[in-house]
């Protein structure tokens, strides 16, 4: 592991960054660092080698491996701890479409707070003072922060201030009264995003919120100021300052092109291609797969399809698909569509001006990135926060049609429901105007004297304090 000289920050402060195990978490809090050392300060990224490895090359619109601020501290994922927890956290009767098959390894994650604790002592005897980002369900890995006299935590949230208060609103019993206007008509109830499983896991992390100095969030206030001040309201932020500082994804893209999409994408007219991608943890069935390839295919509407099986434990294994599209149909729709099997740079292909629309599973990653892109959306919520960050960006924001109601979440979406949400989305131009719209705020809040911007010195000004 290479030693770096950090002379030029005196010493004082070192941040040490620690996401959760899951490609979404990753990637944000990878951003995050990015944010931090523009202020000329060391970042230390702790995670298991192969996550971090992931990370590293999946992160869009800027190289990690050129940043000279940021450590990647590699611990091994033990494959025998994975398995030993396989057997203990199989929820069987979990009707949740939730990547059960990740709660190992968000178990196994637990096992750094050894490691973590090390590398905190240790830095805490070479700066000044050390300050712990970690995410919100990864608090119990740096739990020996409270025992460091010079070490203070911080805790990262990475779904929207509107599903995280909605969540948490519903599971205290809906302690504040609230307007009308602050609340859409249906709120998808947290029933159904998570497996029981996930669920105890998520409320034994959030026994640690005490702890932490603050809160971040990857958002921002100028999309979701009502629900950030509704977050401030809560018991368990009383007394914690919370700092709104996204996006984190770059707003610019910039760099090396090297994926062939997005040479196919220069050859497409203006707004004339539909972006289809479900993240990283969704494995769609034989049969929806072949509802949405019959959709897209006679929806007549250009398209990229990102089609790749969900992440599997414990490393990443890239490309494996449950299920594979009939090689009819790619020579069929070749002169208007591409179906890409590896990895797709999100971010570029979003702000390529021949993207018009995203079919999205709504993920916070891919909600933030399309609207800071001002592409707008077709929502197809499939677990965890997406069903609300669904209402969010139909509903509240106004930039996204529903493809699939929560309530029909166990349904298969037929082709002509695909066909028709695909024809809607790309021909609206008063979606497409409010999404260009919302992303000049969006972008405006990240430029210097923006309100993300100003949050962000806000909190480098707290912590070098």
């Amino acid at each position: 592991m290479t030693t770096h000289n950090y002379d030029h920050c005196n010493g004082e402060v070192a941040v040490v960054v620690v996401p959760l195990p899951a490609q979404g978490h990753l990637n944000q809090l990878l951003q995050l660092s990015r944010l931090v050392t523009t202020y000329g300060i060391p970042v230390h990224y702790v995670g298991f080698t192969n996550h971090n490895r992931q990370a590293k090359a999946r992160v869009h619109g800027w190289d990690p491996q050129n940043s000279s601020l940021i450590r990647f501290h590699d611990f091994q994922l033990s494959s025998n701890l994975v398995n030993a927890l396989s057997t203990s956290t199989d929820d069987v009767h979990s009707t949740s479409k939730f990547p059960a098959h990740l709660q190992p390894v968000f178990e196994a994650a637990g096992y750094l707070q050894q490691p973590v604790s090390t590398l905190l002592w240790a830095l805490a005897e070479e700066f000044k003072r050390v300050v712990v980002v970690h995410d919100s369900l990864m608090g119990s890995v740096i739990q020996d922060v409270r025992l460091i006299s010079n070490a203070e935590s911080y805790t990262f949230h990475t779904v929207s201030a509107f599903a995280l208060f909605f969540y948490i609103w519903e599971l205290a019993g809906k302690p504040l009264q609230l307007d009308d206007d602050d609340v859409p008509k249906e709120i998808p109830p947290n029933e159904g995003c998570f497996t029981s499983d996930f669920s105890d896991f998520m409320a034994k992390q959030y026994t640690y919120l005490s702890l932490s100095s603050g809160r971040l969030y990857n958002t921002s206030r100028s999309i979701e100021d009502k629900y950030m001040d509704l977050l401030q309201k809560l018991p368990m932020n009383l007394n914690k300052k919370l700092y709104a500082v996204g996006p984190l994804n770059p707003v610019i893209v910039t760099g090396k092109r090297k994926h062939r999409c997005l040479d196919w994408l220069d050859k497409q007219p203006v707004n004339s291609v539909l972006y289809v991608s479900f993240g990283t943890t969704t494995s769609f069935s034989g049969e929806q797969i072949k509802e949405l390839a019959k959709g897209l295919e006679q929806s007549e509407v250009r398209f990229i399809w990102v089609f790749r099986d969900a992440d599997k434990t414990p490393g990443v294994e890239e490309g494996r698909r449950i299920d594979d599209v009939a090689p009819a149909f790619e020579e069929r729709v070749k002169d208007r569509g591409m179906v890409v099997r590896d990895w797709a740079p999100q971010l570029e292909i979003l702000g390529h001006s021949s993207t018009g629309g995203f079919l999205s599973h709504c993920g916070w990653n891919s909600c933030m990135e399309s609207v800071s892109m001002g592409v707008p959306m077709a929502a197809w919520p499939i677990h965890s926060d997406q069903p609300k960050n669904t209402v969010l960006v139909t509903q509240v924001l106004r930039v996204g049609i529903a493809v699939k109601d929560w309530e029909c979440r166990e349904k298969v979406v037929t082709a002509s429901a695909v066909e028709n949400a695909v024809r809607r989305l790309m021909a609206s131009d008063e979606m497409r105007r409010r999404a260009h719209e919302l992303a000049g705020r969006v972008q405006g809040s990240v430029a210097p004297g923006g309100v993300s911007h100003l949050e962000m010195d806000s909190f480098i000004a707290h912590i070098t304090r």
